[in-house]
């Protein structure tokens, strides 16, 4: 190990024995982890890492830290990695803050949670096991416990306790002195006792009663009342386990709260005791019974009332009962017995009786006069009933409502956003102010009315239809649309709006800002991808001229040459004008395939491929190209996944990719070919702009000159080339890239000047079998036997071709020259066996619309599509069985061997 000042800080106490130490004996705790990057990185790879947690023993003591760690390879003479090289970031601080935000927000909602389950619970047994059972859970641990502590402050009885899968109960009675002497003295001074490891930290006849329990590290959390260990909450881990002031901090509150809920379940259990032996007593003797003469003035009164007020026999009789009335609902009682006693009617009213202990208690008088046959007034027979409770409950919930109408009220008013409620129509009912801040318009001028004189002309439909679905079926939706302001301009509006039994609650955010600043930002993006396409068109469009006009000179001259010579009878040195209208020919073929390739418009065979293979089979022609001042290394991997791709094409991006690495080697070099199997996770896959999946990669590095980074952001651009005028196209690349990326991969390219460059294909895994026989060359094959062809093509030079060499084959030969000749033919009943056509053909019929025609009159014919332009390779990506496709432009035994072919499998 070599590092700098600020390595030797981050190294602690291991500096400076750290220095020139062997990395994996340096740091032992995390040697798994640096094997790998020694791996990694001595394979020329890099790493990164952003946040990573390890736990370190810089000064001794266990630590957990986060960094940011990149790796990259130190090549050495040769090319080869002859070291790494990290870089190291420590942002512990920086992750314990946004943790502890995290921390804190999880255990509100785990103690708010927890607080819900105990609260509907009135058994304290059941709260307890409601406790452990959550507290366990959400830090992990592998047992929850609770005990009560004996009266001697040593023994305790764990009572209850909730343990992971394959984690035993600890239930029973235990003297904490078998603890050790730690355990005794934190928590009879009602501190937490917190082992991490008690194999290291107790001695070992003291860590001995952790173990044989199945515990090695623990935290036990004492409860004190009135200056006595009462009760003991621990969590305890299996394996030695660092806790954290989070952890202490959730048992802290869990315990606090969780023997306020048992104190409380226990009051309300005696409560319920009470109140209980009440309900008898109340069976056995009526409570608050009492009796008036027809006067009203009141004579008997049972024990009950005498017991509650704590007067003697006697005392209430006639106005006595006065005495026990609160003075506040004196007044109405008198009223309304009053009015019994004239009309002879029920007497009700609520009043408050004070107790005998002075406090006051609300109770429901009711009272019936009993009537003799004649209807006269004999006596009243009246009851009072407790109601305090139910008059509390109304008055509390009156109080609630009043503060939850006050708190919407607050919210309504000082809402930025607009809220309404409307009816099923969409008419308005209430809007808050927000409305008037926003668009301009009062309450008075938006209430009983709908939105709809407000909504902009291209919204109106798409707003009522939205509103009517909501009204209909819907129980909530969001949508945006514009609405007019009072200065005549619209507001762009994000709606959400919710259905309650026919009414409409809605809430409306005016987003006019973002979304112009939306618009502002993809015009931009538009004009920038418009400048980039014409620069691209431009350098396309000039390339292609320069290089087609030399072409077609190559073709035009020879064939001119031919001609005079044939004219002039010299025919015995026309060959070598042949040839050059040949190579010619052969040339603008391989622009036209590189510009289909650079346009992903190519026809592509994909088929499946062992690239290990495939390399080997080109190592020995890579060899040669390179020539012998370049070194050529293969790196295959071992157990490398397939591909399905077209393989030529695969072997002609490889190539040229090694042909520009030799150009990059004027005075020799290495150049190295490496296989390997990669799996991209979503920020790897983002970087390389593919989906997250299994890859495999094929590398070419080299040891040239290099590129700077201007350079290789426009290497893969067509007609682009750093070679001199009349070297190179700047085609190769852009044409590597384009049929990558229809193959469904990517290319990256990763250079520095001076040291090199690495040119990367991505392509994705294919998991089926490899097609041993896909690359093996096409058989010759015999003369056909008179069959019917037919030829569908617009250019009369491609049809007198075909008919030509078909006809040398003697096969019989009928022929059109766009869809409605094609289709005259197909429906005259002749015998076709076979039908070659173009796909672009003229008169708005192409050549799949006639294959398609073709099948319905004749449901087996074969067809073979011609093209030298296929849309994202439709055609031959849609092949319906007895199709096949061949690309412009092809060889004439390549036609003959082709129609053949498919002929026989017929």
């Amino acid at each position: 190990m070599i590092y700098n000042d600020a390595y030797s800080v981050f190294a602690g106490g291991r500096h400076p024995h750290l220095l020139g130490s062997k990395v994996r004996e340096g740091w032992p705790e995390v040697a798994d982890f640096n094997d790998n990057v020694m791996k990694v990185g001595m394979a020329g790879d890099t790493l990164s890492y952003r946040d990573q947690e390890l736990t370190l023993h810089r000064s001794g003591a266990a630590e957990q830290v986060f960094m940011n760690l990149d790796y990259s390879p130190v090549f050495g003479e040769g090319g080869k990695p002859a070291g790494v090289i990290a870089v190291v970031v420590e942002t512990s601080l920086r992750v314990a803050a946004e943790r502890k935000v995290q921390q804190n927000e999880a255990r509100l909602l785990f103690l708010d949670a927890l607080g819900k389950e105990t609260a509907r619970s009135h058994d304290a047994d059941a709260i307890m096991a409601i406790t452990t059972k959550m507290t366990g859970e959400y830090l992990k641990v592998a047992i929850c416990a609770y005990a009560d502590m004996d009266t001697d402050q040593d023994g305790f009885t764990i009572r209850g306790d909730w343990s992971a899968p394959g984690s035993p109960s600890i239930v029973g009675h235990y003297s904490l002195a078998d603890f050790g002497k730690l355990a005794v003295q934190n928590l009879g001074a009602g501190r937490p006792l917190v082992l991490n490891d008690n194999l290291r930290e107790l001695a070992p006849e003291e860590a001995a009663t952790f173990q044989s329990i199945g515990i090695a590290a623990t935290i036990c959390m004492p409860l004190v009342k009135e200056d006595r260990l009462t009760a003991l909450m621990a969590i305890h881990a299996k394996v030695p386990r660092l806790w954290t002031d989070e952890d202490l901090a959730v048992l802290t509150e869990v315990t606090e709260r969780s023997w306020a809920h048992i104190e409380r379940v226990s009051s309300e259990a005696a409560l319920r005791a009470r109140e209980a032996q009440l309900r008898v007593l109340a069976q056995v003797m009526p409570n608050h019974v009492w009796n008036a003469r027809p006067d009203g003035f009141l004579d008997w009164f049972n024990e009950q009332v005498y017991m509650y007020s704590g007067k003697r026999e006697g005392e209430l009789d006639g106005n006595g009962w006065f005495e026990i009335v609160h003075p506040d609902d004196l007044q109405i009682t008198v009223e309304r017995w009053t009015a019994a006693l004239e009309s002879g009617g029920d007497f009700e009213v609520e009043f408050r009786l004070r107790r005998y202990d002075g406090e006051y208690f609300w109770h429901l008088a009711r009272a019936v006069a009993l009537l003799d046959r004649e209807g006269t007034i004999l006596r009243w027979i009246g009851t009072n009933t407790d109601v305090d409770d139910q008059k509390n409950a109304e008055g509390l919930l009156e109080r609630r409502l009043e503060e939850r109408t006050a708190e919407r009220d607050r919210i309504w008013r000082v809402s930025q956003d607009m809220l309404g409620v409307a009816d099923s129509r969409g008419v308005w009912i209430n809007v808050n102010p927000a409305w008037t801040r926003i668009l301009g318009w009062t309450e008075r001028e938006l209430v009983g009315r709908t939105s709809d004189w407000l909504e902009h002309p291209e919204d109106r439909e798409a707003t009522r239809a939205k509103i009517a679905r909501l009204a209909a079926d819907v129980n909530s939706l969001t949508f945006a649309n514009r609405l007019r302001a009072r200065d005549g301009s619209y507001r762009t509006l994000s709606w959400s709006a919710t259905s309650v039994e026919g009414t409409l609650y809605c809430s409306a955010r005016d987003i006019t800002q973002q979304r112009e600043q939306e618009l502002a930002l993809a015009a931009a993006e538009d004009q920038l991808r418009q400048a980039q396409k014409m620069e691209a068109v431009g350098q396309l469009t000039g390339g292609i001229a320069h290089d087609f006009n030399n072409l077609l000179q190559g073709i035009s001259g020879g064939l001119e040459r031919i001609q005079r010579r044939i004219e002039d009878g010299r025919l015995n040195d026309i060959d070598r004008f042949i040839k050059a209208a040949t190579e010619s020919a052969h040339r603008a073929a391989a622009l036209t395939h590189r510009l289909l390739a650079f346009s992903r418009r190519q026809t592509l065979d994909p088929r499946p491929t062992d690239v290990n293979r495939l390399i080997a089979g080109m190592e020995d022609l890579i060899s040669r190209t390179m020539g012998p001042q370049i070194a050529v290394e293969v790196v295959g991997s071992a157990g490398l996944w397939s591909t399905k791709v077209d393989a030529p094409q695969l072997e002609s991006a490889l190539l040229n990719l090694c042909i520009n690495a030799r150009d990059a080697m004027p005075d020799g070099g290495r150049l190295t070919i490496e296989t390997a199997n990669k799996w991209l996770d979503d920020r790897a896959a983002r970087e390389r702009e593919l989906p997250p999946g299994q890859y495999l990669s094929l590398c070419v590095t080299d040891t040239g000159t290099g590129m700077p980074p201007d350079v290789v952001a426009k290497a893969f651009d067509p007609f682009f080339t750093t070679k001199p005028l009349g070297k190179g196209t700047g085609l190769g690349l852009s044409m590597i890239y384009g049929f990558v990326r229809q193959s469904g991969g990517q290319v990256r390219a990763y250079s520095e000047v001076g040291k090199g460059t690495t040119m990367c294909i991505y392509l994705p895994r294919h998991t089926g079998a490899v097609d041993d026989d896909a690359a093996q060359e096409e058989a010759a094959v015999e003369r056909g036997f008179g069959e019917t062809v037919l030829v569908v093509d617009d250019e009369p030079n491609i049809r007198m071709l075909v008919s030509e060499v078909l006809t040398e084959q003697h096969y019989r030969i009928l022929d059109a020259k766009d869809g409605p000749s094609a289709f005259a033919i197909l429906e005259s009943g002749k015998r076709i066996d076979l039908m070659i056509t173009d796909v672009g053909l003229p008169g708005g019929i192409n050549g799949r619309q006639i294959a398609d025609r073709a099948r319905v009159l004749h449901p087996k014919l074969q067809i073979l599509f011609i093209t030298g332009y296929a849309e994202n390779a439709a055609v031959s990506n849609h092949l319906e069985p007895g199709m096949s496709v061949l690309a412009k432009p092809f060889a004439m035994s390549t036609l003959a061997n082709k129609v053949r072919e498919i002929l026989e499998s017929k």
